[in-house]
């Protein structure tokens, strides 16, 4: 609609009204814009999750945090009141849920010296010199592999993994089921520790000198994909909960990141993310020598609350999808 005048100098001053279409217009496209990253909110907030799709798209809720900032600022800029503060609600609780990794609440605590590092091998492919490379220039006491092969077990045994780490708790297989515990200090078996769902989760009692043995599992339940995503979330609910009794620490490829419900369960009971602890919970692990960088964060080390953590750092390893993860931890 418009309105028209005359001016006084000559002519007509046509003046445009903006008509209730346009705005309706306007608030719907605003909406459109803000309702999908409320919805995500929701979802990642109360663990709402469903099924194969919705649980891999979870693993974007970092790119989603940052992605809602887009329709906050579109319904701060068009004076749309009640979706601003429904997208300003939305991007806090992005927030809350995804900044804390990358600040970091480690504090320094004294006890042992205990280092891990964990890396999948992509059915044995990973370059064995390079994986060998990183336990000399690091020293893990403990290295947690992840399809683990018969042929990547003696190619690294090759290259001087037996004398650096002479004690084990191996299930290689010829696939992605086999995995393997390797140490500098005596271990024992742990038979039953955790129940056979998924791929091969061996555990082991690492008896680290100073003080009492760890209790050790290498973590690798199936992928979330189709009707995997069962099996999925039974491993992630039958690994073993933290313990007053003992030290315990779980590392290894989850196929999970914090935002999955089941993954944050898991946590709950008695667990922190080691990453988390020192602001390095978003650096993503996963894929890795790919045409595209990395992008979700997959593998981990989680430890009780009573452990200590001082670095976290992430290596590209070639050969492998998977980036190998490194924690100095302190325990009891």
């Amino acid at each position: 609609m418009d309105i028209s005048a005359e001016s006084p100098v000559g002519g007509t001053i046509v003046t445009p009204v903006r008509g209730p279409r346009r705005k309706v217009a306007g608030s719907v496209l605003t909406w459109l814009a803000v309702t999908p990253f409320a919805a995500w909110a929701v979802a990642r907030v109360v663990g709402l999750e469903r099924g194969s799709l919705p649980t891999q798209l979870m693993t974007a809720t970092p790119y989603a945090a940052a992605g809602s900032l887009i329709p906050l600022l579109i319904a701060a800029v068009g004076r749309k009141r009640a979706a601003t503060v429904v997208a300003l609600l939305t991007t806090t609780a992005f927030g809350f849920s995804v900044l804390p990794r990358a600040l970091g609440t480690a504090e320094a605590t004294a006890g042992r010296p205990f280092k891990v590092m964990t890396i999948n091998l992509l059915f044995g492919r990973a370059d064995a010199e390079m994986v060998v490379d990183l336990v000399r220039r690091f020293d893990p006491d403990v290295l947690s592999t992840q399809e683990l092969t018969p042929g990547a077990v003696d190619e690294l045994d090759a290259l001087g993994l037996k004398t650096l780490m002479p004690h084990r708790v191996l299930q290689d297989e010829w696939s992605a089921g086999g995995s393997g515990i390797y140490s500098k200090h005596p271990v024992q078996p742990l038979d039953g520790l955790v129940p056979p769902v998924g791929h091969n989760m061996p555990a082991a009692l690492v008896s680290l000198p100073g003080g009492k043995a760890i209790e050790f599992v290498d973590v690798h339940p199936y992928p979330p994909l189709g009707r995997q995503v069962t099996s999925w979330n039974e491993a992630l609910e039958a690994l073993p909960s933290a313990s007053a009794e003992t030290v315990r620490v779980l590392a290894g490829d989850f196929n999970a990141t914090v935002d999955h419900a089941p993954m944050r369960r898991l946590l709950s009971r008695g667990y922190k993310d080691a990453a988390d602890q020192v602001g390095a919970g978003l650096i993503p692990t996963w894929p890795a020598n790919k045409r595209v960088p990395p992008i979700i964060t997959i593998d981990h080390v989680l430890v009780d609350q009573r452990v200590g953590v001082k670095e976290v750092s992430v290596h590209t390893v070639a050969g492998t999808d998977h980036r190998a993860v490194f924690a100095e931890l302190t325990v009891p």
